[in-house]
């Protein structure tokens, strides 16, 4: 017995724990500044990675990229991560053009 696999897209948000120090963020505040943007006050830095994966459901989808975030994608030390998970959208009848 086969199972059918879903293609899941995970949006998966870095972010530098707020203790850590952000140099790059701060580089950032710096030129906002001096560019006359004088109303913002503080910058972070992160990163955003969008991940399609084949799974047979959102649970399995969401467990593997917890797992793919601790080993690989944030170090868990210095950085917090956030998954999104979209669920597959199936094309209804009324969806296809004739």
């Amino acid at each position: 017995m086969s199972t059918s696999l879903e293609t899941y897209t995970a949006h998966v948000t870095v972010r530098l724990r707020p203790s850590v120090n952000d140099p790059q963020g701060a580089t950032v505040l710096g030129g906002l500044q001096e560019l006359g943007f004088d109303c913002v006050r503080d910058v972070r830095v992160g990163k955003i990675l969008d991940i399609k994966l084949s799974t047979s459901d959102a649970a399995a989808a969401r467990t593997i990229m917890e797992v793919m975030c601790k080993k690989l994608l944030a170090n868990p030390i210095i950085e917090i991560f956030e998954v999104d998970l979209v669920e597959p959208q199936h094309p209804t009848l009324s969806d296809t053009a004739w």
